[in-house]
């Protein structure tokens, strides 16, 4: 879908299609998903190339910004800000003195955000819409760290408190149930690395934009395209990049300890299974001993004319099995 936005807010792209050129007011060419047919009308009355997916997910630094006859051409990988599913999608920038391309695949609500803002009647350049846009997607990244903040604090108490239902006069079959336990603790792992995986993203996106806009300030100081103001403004956004740059690390830094903690729980739940397990084995050894001892039928055993042998024996092997049970109980093990 092809959306033109000019100095005075939104353009109608209709025309187009009767093979006019691209009209001057239309400032900003935002190509919404293209098709073949539309990417090949913009090219035709713009003459500027439009990147294709395929051209836009490339990863080398000299693919994602390089210089053209006209302007720059930029790429930067970007979240598609759906907490329910991140996922990495292509972000593509043309930018002339006269005209900014955009290529996107996916909604971005900072897009939204700077086409109201243009509806509102200020005059502005390429390089100001351009300027415009990479503030909006900052800021959208900067809202999705913060939720993701939240989230982090919500998962390491639910690590914390793991064990709150394990106490005594806890209701019964919280979490001392092994499955349950078993359970709750796959899903915190399933938690950390969902957490994982979309901060790997908002770090590649955060990573691009970061590259990107040094290479535009200078290409832009080259061609003298700056206002007074833009320079101040390009520091500004950088500073942001960086801060948020560290801001992840730190989240990141936090998921990482969180990790150790969960597989600190796991490796506890182990270690009792193998606990009930030496206990039980301890307590089996005595009264399997007695019994193999009066199983032996030797000819001259005095316990084999007691009229009351056969509850001594019994009553010796439930010793032999408790008496471990209450050592064990005394020293706290079980």
């Amino acid at each position: 879908m092809i959306h033109l936005h000019g100095p005075d807010g939104a353009v109608d792209p209709t025309r187009l299609a009767n093979g006019t050129r691209m009209p001057d007011r239309a400032v900003w060419i935002d190509l919404d998903d293209p098709s073949e047919d539309e990417a090949r009308l913009v090219e035709a009355t713009t003459g500027l190339r439009v990147p294709s997916r395929e051209a836009l997910r490339e990863v080398e630094s000299s693919s994602r910004l390089r210089r053209n006859r006209d302007g720059v051409s930029l790429s930067t990988p970007m979240i598609t800000f759906d907490r329910s599913d991140f996922s990495l999608k292509p972000l593509g920038f043309v930018l002339t003195p006269d005209r900014l391309l955009t290529v996107r695949f996916h909604e971005m609500r900072a897009f939204a955000t700077v086409k109201t803002h243009l509806s509102q009647g200020d005059r502005h350049g390429s390089t100001d819409v351009f300027l415009l846009l990479v503030e909006e997607i900052v800021d959208s990244l900067a809202d999705t760290l913060e939720e993701m903040s939240g989230d982090l604090d919500t998962l390491s108490t639910r690590i914390f408190d793991f064990d709150v239902g394990a106490r005594p006069g806890a209701r019964k079959g919280d979490t001392t149930a092994p499955k349950r336990r078993d359970l709750a603790l796959r899903r915190l792992l399933r938690s950390i690395g969902r957490q994982g995986k979309s901060l790997a993203k908002v770090r590649a996106s955060l990573l691009g934009l970061g590259r990107l806009l040094p290479f535009v300030k200078g290409e832009c100081e080259d061609h003298g395209t700056l206002r007074v103001e833009d320079p101040g403004r390009f520091d500004t956004i950088g500073r942001d990049i960086a801060s948020l740059d560290e801001f992840e690390t730190r989240l990141s830094e936090t998921l990482q300890f969180l990790l150790d903690a969960a597989l600190g729980l796991i490796n506890i739940e182990q270690n009792n299974a193998f606990r009930i397990l030496t206990v039980v084995s301890v307590v089996g050894i005595p009264p399997t001993l007695i019994a193999s001892l009066y199983g032996m039928n030797f000819k001259h055993m005095p316990e084999l004319d007691w009229a009351y042998g056969y509850p001594y024996g019994l009553a010796l092997i439930a010793i032999s099995a408790l008496l471990p049970v209450l050592i064990f109980r005394i020293k706290g093990w079980v």
